[in-house]
């Protein structure tokens, strides 16, 4: 447990389906920041980590094609939030890490896949999944899990469900602390309430 895992081990996904209510309607994923779309820079740095990367949009699919290896749109209409796309997420039986990240966080960690591995696996089998703290605050959506916790997705948010928090409290989840991250996990709205 707990060795070194390459790419190829690892699927990855950008959330980016969200109606962007913070934004103002606009397509968050698309909004600039320092010259480029956040999910350029975004994408730049998980694809190093990451065997396969698709994006989950319900806009501009044909845009966010161009940084991703493929895109999908929710199955549920309505903009149902960030777990609606990864229960989108088409499946392959082949990898069985899935490394999720938001679309407008463009500082991630350059060792975000490998530190929530390492973590994950050094737990019993039965862990499921590892996701971020930093600076006293829990970032659900910065997430490494098993493919299997995609089974309970569709009866939660058929329940009704819609809290990434919520789903993930009935997993065996993990934190895994990126203390020296600094602004890694900064979002586009913290950033321009700086400016």
């Amino acid at each position: 447990m707990g060795r070194a895992q390459t790419p190829a081990h690892f699927d990855g996904l950008i959330l980016a389906g969200g109606a962007g209510r913070r934004a103002g309607g606009r397509d968050k994923g698309l909004l600039d920041w320092e010259g480029r779309p956040l999910v350029a820079w975004v994408s730049e740095r998980l694809r190093p980590q990451t065997s396969h990367l698709q994006i989950s949009c319900n806009r501009n699919l044909d845009v966010y094609a161009g940084f991703g290896d493929s895109v999908f749109a929710d199955r549920q209409s309505g903009f149902q939030g960030p777990l609606a796309g990864l229960e989108a997420f088409p499946t392959d039986p082949t990898r069985e890490f899935l490394l999720v990240v938001p679309c407008d966080t463009p500082r991630l960690p350059l060792d975000l896949a490998a530190r929530l591995y390492q973590a994950l696996t050094k737990q019993p089998e039965s862990c499921d999944l590892a996701y971020a703290t930093a600076g006293g605050q829990h970032h659900y959506l910065h997430m490494l899990l098993r493919r299997r916790c995609l089974g309970s997705l569709p009866a939660y948010l058929a329940s009704g469900g819609r809290s990434v928090r919520g789903w993930q409290a009935q997993l065996r989840c993990i934190s895994v602390d990126f203390a020296a991250a600094g602004d890694a996990f900064d979002n586009h709205n913290q950033m321009q309430a700086r400016t």
